[in-house]
């Protein structure tokens, strides 16, 4: 088998193998008590250029997008609505098992949240962001199913655009917040697309 053919062939693999190596590298500097120079990067870069008065109630608004209260909300709604029971079943395990894992990984690491910028008070462990990987869970498994099941091609990549950027908006709304570094949104990231990776080849 041609090299291409392979990796056209396994190329979700591939990514999950790649994603899970850069969070255990992540996972291992930050078990080592090492800050990271993207960490000071990230947050030099938005405060510097972003964080603002008038920004800061807006991005307050859109971290609750990621939170457990508007998750089992707009899960539930989507029970009710889908008529496919059994994706609106899938969507609420994806929620559950998204959400057990990062604590469960938040236990392993027990990584201190950042204390020197807080905007935000927010308890528990920091790595990795549960509202960074849970969204990219939650939000990625929706940008799958629309991808697979809308017809009009305007309405899939409108959609697909906009859950995209909110699960971007929500990682970087975390860092902006003081509540977490960049690697933890990264972490979360990576996690989240490795789980998927595997949850949607087993839904």
């Amino acid at each position: 088998m041609k090299v291409k053919e392979f990796i056209e062939k396994n190329v979700k693999w591939i990514a999950l193998f790649i994603c899970l190596v850069l969070v255990i590298g992540i996972a291992e500097d930050v078990l080592d008590n090492e800050i990271y120079r993207l960490d000071v990067i990230g947050y030099n870069f938005i405060s510097k250029h972003i964080i603002s008065d008038n920004i800061t109630p807006i991005v307050k608004i859109i971290t609750q997008f990621g939170g457990a209260t508007f998750f089992i909300a707009l899960a539930t709604i989507l029970l009710v609505a889908i008529k496919n029971k059994k994706i609106g079943f899938f969507i609420w395990i994806n929620l559950a098992t998204s959400a057990l894992l990062n604590k469960i990984l938040k236990h392993i690491v027990q990584r201190p949240r950042p204390t020197e910028h807080r905007i935000i008070d927010e308890s528990g462990y920091s790595f990795p962001s549960g509202h960074s990987m849970v969204s990219a869970a939650f939000y990625g498994l929706l940008i799958y199913l629309i991808y697979k099941n809308v017809k009009n091609k305007y309405l899939k990549w409108g959609l697909i655009t906009i859950l995209s950027l909110l699960i971007f908006l929500i990682g970087t709304s975390r860092i902006y917040l003081g509540v977490h570094y960049t690697s933890d949104v990264l972490a979360g990231f990576l996690v989240a697309i490795s789980y998927l990776i595997v949850f949607i080849t087993a839904m």
